[in-house]
């Protein structure tokens, strides 16, 4: 019995995360005069981790409806994250039964996403497509999606939330989940999620010219609103589709999927302001770490009249009016550190009375809303949830540290720099 040979796999693209045109990929051979360049018209990404048990079911039931409607004009790219299963050598087994599937096993690289535009990236064709591996998305609406292409559309979503749309058995938990990222991407990015019904589907096609050419960057599993935010997207179209529950292997959604998809709407959001803004932002650490010891100072400080005035065996006095006093004394004794020494190289080009109570002022006032806090803090810890009274303390002074450098580092001394 004669064996196929198994098939080579793909080379895994590297450098920056842009789908090229057609003639970047292949360039044009001769033609005879009058013939039309020979093209494929679809290329469909299957990105897949552990799969094994689903990839054959799959690529016979998308092979069986793309060979009725674009017979010899379409390929199967599987994008392998270095599977455990080893479903990539699955997936070449099946090259010899179908002859349009390619394989790309990735072992340096890992995510949805990335593992898409991987795929973009070596694809032949003129409209670009993704579906999940595992059969929660049904091959049939490929039908219908590369329809509303043909009718125009440079993106067809196929969406759980138009009409034929749904999911077949999802919980409560994460129906809440999914409408409440949706409703996020509205508040957050309104122009781009706006657009769609279903912002975090996977189940999509795209012309390849509304893309190429863009530098992407997308974040964890939800690559749309990556195409949607940065591609040349005119026409949109949706089909309803209902996602299927898995039959065979693990689901893979969690709830960083969720976080992931939040910071990918922030960052396109900003458009690299944040970037930006995170270069220019220096953060004063030798300051904040002069300002922590002086802290520190205070923290004894505080502490020790803590003991003295509410301790049962020494004044017993109530929990509010001894905090209130242990904690001016130590912001008197942190004002006079900082002043001489956290920002003493400020202090001293005006060191009259005037600019020292002017300074001492704007020190007490910030301090005293860090107090509000911290009084809040300690009496939520200690009378809610029963923590030590000390420990109770402790946790409300480091929360409002931060509060207390900042917003002196602002004001407080900041007026008093000689331009």
């Amino acid at each position: 019995m004669k064996v196929s040979p198994i098939a080579a796999l793909l080379p895994v693209p590297t450098g920056a995360l842009q789908i090229p045109d057609l003639a970047a990929i292949a360039p044009p051979t001769y033609q005879p005069p009058g013939e039309p360049t020979s093209t494929i018209y679809f290329s469909l990404i299957i990105p897949t981790y552990n799969e094994s048990r689903n990839l054959e079911a799959l690529i016979q039931q998308v092979s069986s409806l793309l060979d009725q409607v674009l017979p010899n004009d379409y390929e199967l790219l599987v994008v392998d994250d270095d599977s455990p299963d080893r479903t990539w050598e699955l997936a070449q087994e099946l090259q010899h039964r179908y002859p349009q599937l390619q394989v790309m096993r990735r072992q340096t690289e890992q995510g949805l996403s990335t593992a898409v535009i991987r795929g973009w990236q070596v694809a032949q064709g003129q409209v670009l497509g993704v579906i999940d591996g595992d059969l929660q998305h049904p091959p049939e609406t490929l039908l219908h999606l590369l329809t509303a292409i043909r009718q125009g559309a440079d993106l067809a979503v196929a969406s759980r939330h138009v009409e034929g749309g749904g999911v077949s058995n999802w919980g409560l938990i994460r129906r809440f989940l999914s409408r409440g990222a949706q409703l996020l991407g509205l508040l957050i990015l309104p122009n781009v999620v706006g657009r769609v019904s279903d912002p975090m589907s996977g189940y999509f096609l795209v012309r390849r010219r509304a893309i190429a050419g863009q530098l992407l960057n997308p974040m964890g599993y939800k690559i749309l609103i990556e195409v949607l935010g940065r591609g040349e997207i005119q026409q949109v179209a949706e089909v309803g589709y209902v996602f299927q529950e898995r039959q065979e292997g693990k689901s893979k959604v969690t709830w960083r999927q969720y976080v992931e998809y939040i910071l990918h709407l922030l960052k396109l959001r900003s458009r690299g302001r944040i970037t930006r803004l995170r270069q220019r932002f220096q953060f004063p650490l030798g300051r904040f770490l002069r300002f922590g010891v002086v802290g520190l100072s205070g923290v004894l400080v505080d502490m020790v009249m803590l003991y003295l005035l509410s301790d049962p065996s020494t004044l017993a006095w109530g929990l509010t009016r001894s905090k209130l006093i242990a904690a001016e004394v130590a912001i008197i004794n942190n004002f006079i550190w900082n002043d001489r020494w956290t920002f003493g190289d400020i202090s001293r080009h005006q060191q009259s009375w005037h600019c020292r109570l002017k300074r001492l002022l704007k020190f007490h006032l910030i301090c005293l809303a860090g107090l509000g806090l911290n009084v809040l803090l300690l009496n939520l810890f200690f009378n809610g949830f029963g923590i030590n009274r000390y420990v109770a303390n402790l946790l409300a002074i480091a929360i409002v540290t931060l509060w207390n450098f900042w917003v002196n580092l602002k004001l407080s001394w900041r007026v008093t720099q000689v331009k």
